[in-house]
């Protein structure tokens, strides 16, 4: 096909004010790659195109100049100048440059999983980023050390000695994007040394459970009681390292009992084995004080994950692993050719929030909001359905709430969904048959009145159940989760 002139003409003038041998080469690239300008085709002279688009001669040469640099035309003294690109496929259609429209959710979404980002303290934030960013020396804002500065692994062992009675120094720590970074570090080392078996939760984290998997992971069920983790399964099992989450267990809110903490630090000696403890939002008791971690119990076989999305915010990415002293190297090793080290600028905010008292301010307020959301939960569902039974709620940001035998859950889901309410089902965070129905939900961004909301739409629900189809049913259970991945 021919060059046409004009088309050119209107396609510079629409490309701004670069400079014009930029936007002619621009519009000639567009149009080799859209198939206008096919494989073979003769350009015009520098000269007769100079002429038509009235440009300096100059303009062309260097146009054609750049785009036989990028292999799209091949020229030289004397001869044509002719495309020699062969049209690539054409990006996805569902790929553009404009915003997406969202699509539509729930009125009321009560799944677990993120804190209340409203709380988040932007005047606190912003100072202490101006600080950071007068006083930060500038070699600080080149390549550090991949596992953190130095001054935020500083402040988070002194943190994590006297909030949760950790054992370690700064030397001790690796920071990472979050809980997912360090729990998918941990278990490459694990896979590096020919340990695929990770014994976890039942009922646990959905999310991590396909995690684990995708990496190559074996994941072996071990259910959890009133007493926490049932270790007399788990060393039934031929898994030598394990994922809990002692503290306040996901989702279930029980907490490790003394007896079994002791018996499952006795395990992992005989095994010669690894804890991974997730202290999943630990920080959050609200009838008495949270228990030490496991790790400052036995610094030599457990591993602590923790990060900021819940005291603070997902979007920060900020994570840490208390690190056994012989993983250290290894694990080290592993962050660095991971990703060369995460953002040090906010690592570096942290630390001074750390340091200034900022953050525990921040969390002491942030347990007074989620006590009182609890509680308001926890009323108006006494009020509207006293036969459906709260289980453990000393802390953390969620419940579990017991069905009744003939409430079907994967039905009440769905018509919750109807109704506007997303919920989850407790089936969804288990590898086997539970035992009896439930629902998880969060009560973070709950305030008292859409607590109340929430109750009145869980009653009407129950009222509509008989009006779920089974394509209602599965569409709910494939929207179980707060993240919509793009295969």
């Amino acid at each position: 096909m021919p060059l046409n002139a004009a088309e050119v003409l209107v396609t510079l003038g629409q490309r701004g004010r670069t400079p014009l041998r930029v936007r002619l080469a621009g519009a000639l690239r567009d149009a080799i790659r859209s198939g206008q300008l096919a494989h073979g085709t003769t350009l015009p002279s520098t000269r007769i195109l100079a002429q038509d688009l009235g440009v300096s001669r100059g303009v062309v040469v260097d146009a054609y100049a750049q785009l036989s640099a990028e292999g799209f035309v091949r020229g030289r003294p004397g001869a044509a100048t002719t495309v020699v690109y062969i049209q690539a496929a054409a990006l996805p259609a569902r790929w553009h440059n404009e915003r997406p429209v969202a699509r539509p959710g729930p009125e009321l979404d009560l799944r677990p999983g993120w804190p209340d980002l409203s709380a988040f303290p932007r005047r606190a934030w912003t100072s202490a980023t101006r600080d950071v960013l007068r006083d930060l020396p500038d070699a600080e804002l080149g390549y550090g050390e991949p596992w953190g500065p130095w001054e935020l692994r500083r402040q988070l062992a002194s943190y994590l000695a006297r909030v949760r009675g950790a054992m370690t120094a700064p030397d001790g720590i690796v920071l990472v994007s979050g809980v997912t970074q360090g729990l998918t570090l941990l278990a490459r080392m694990l896979l590096r040394d020919g340990e695929d078996l990770l014994a976890v939760e039942d009922p646990s984290n959905a999310f991590q459970r396909q995690l684990l998997g995708r990496l190559g992971m074996k994941v072996v069920d071990v259910p959890v009681d009133a007493s926490g983790l049932q270790v007399d399964v788990l060393a039934a099992t031929n898994a030598r390292a394990v994922l809990c989450t002692p503290a306040h267990q996901y989702p279930s809110g029980v907490v490790l009992s003394p007896a079994r903490r002791e018996q499952l630090l006795r395990w992992t000696n005989e095994a010669g084995g690894l804890i991974v403890e997730d202290d999943y939002d630990a920080e959050f008791r609200y009838e008495r004080a949270p228990l030490g971690c496991l790790q400052g119990m036995d610094p030599q076989h457990v591993a602590l994950l923790g990060s900021v999305s819940k005291t603070l915010a997902p979007a920060l990415r900020i994570g840490w692993v208390v690190t056994p002293p012989q993983l250290l190297p290894a694990l080290r090793r592993i962050k660095r050719d991971d990703d060369f080290g995460s953002n040090a600028i906010d690592q570096h905010v942290l630390a001074r929030l750390l340091e200034s008292g900022a953050y525990d301010r921040h969390l002491r307020g942030l347990r007074r909001r989620y006590r009182q959301r609890r509680d308001a939960f926890i009323e108006a569902l006494a009020r509207r359905l006293p036969d459906w039974q709260v289980m453990e709620s000393a802390g953390g940001l969620n419940l579990i709430v017991a069905l009744p035998p003939e409430l079907p859950e994967g039905r009440l889901v769905a018509a919750a969904a109807g109704v506007g309410l997303s919920v989850l089902g407790l089936s969804t965070m288990s590898g086997r048959k539970t035992s009896g129905a439930g629902i998880v939900i969060s009560y973070a961004r709950a305030t008292p009145d859409m607590s109340a909301d929430a109750v009145d739409r869980l009653v009407r629900a129950v009222e509509h159940l008989n009006e779920v189809t089974p394509e209602m049913e599965a569409a709910a259970a494939s929207t179980a989760s707060l993240w919509h991945v793009v295969e």
